[in-house]
């Protein structure tokens, strides 16, 4: 009638009698199982790792030496990088302190000044006093968290010293003039 499954498979010829009749053997695992570590097998010695080579000992070494090398210095970039953006964080924050109250720039002003800094024409609105006192040279613009702000030449001065890429307009007080703009005086337009 029904046949088993094992029998099943046995006439199919999927599965052979020797492999039967060792899934049919109960499997012994004794405590002293020669070559199996296991819990009866105490005082026994575990098979000897295979003994390295020199070369296998010396090449470890390296390989370790330089993971070490690479790791210190990475760690002494990271120190570098984190005292550069402290010095950086110090001298913002002396920019900052130094301008604070000192720039002049107006809400009102209806004269545009433009300037070329980082390579762009930038522009800041001045009235008509500043934007004289700025071509001769007694105000300056400072670049400063994303903003032009027109300051004293002093302070911007003093900014520079801090900071030199900070300075965006800053025109000598000797070259300014009518005179020194570049063009020759006996041009005719």
């Amino acid at each position: 009638m029904a046949e088993s499954l094992r029998d099943q498979l046995l006439k199919s010829g999927i599965v052979k009698k020797t492999q039967q009749e060792r899934i049919r053997e109960p499997k012994r695992a004794g405590p002293g199982t020669p070559g199996k570590p296991g819990r009866g097998n105490h005082g026994k010695p575990h098979a000897a790792a295979k003994p390295q080579s020199q070369q296998d000992i010396d090449l470890a070494r390296a390989y370790a030496l330089r993971t070490q090398a690479e790791a210190n210095e990475r760690k002494q970039a990271e120190r570098e990088a984190a005292e550069q953006a402290r010095l950086r964080r110090e001298r913002k924050a002396r920019i900052q302190q130094l301008l604070d109250g000192h720039d002049l720039n107006k809400p009102d002003a209806d004269q545009a000044r433009n300037f070329e800094y980082a390579g762009k024409i930038r522009r800041i609105h001045v009235d008509a006093a500043q934007l004289a006192a700025l071509n001769v040279g007694e105000l300056g613009v400072v670049q400063h968290a994303g903003r032009y702000l027109l300051v004293s030449r002093e302070i911007a001065v003093r900014v520079g010293e801090i900071e030199p890429r900070q300075i965006a307009l800053l025109v000598e007080s000797g070259t300014a003039g009518a005179d020194d703009d570049g063009v020759p005086d006996d041009l005719m337009w």
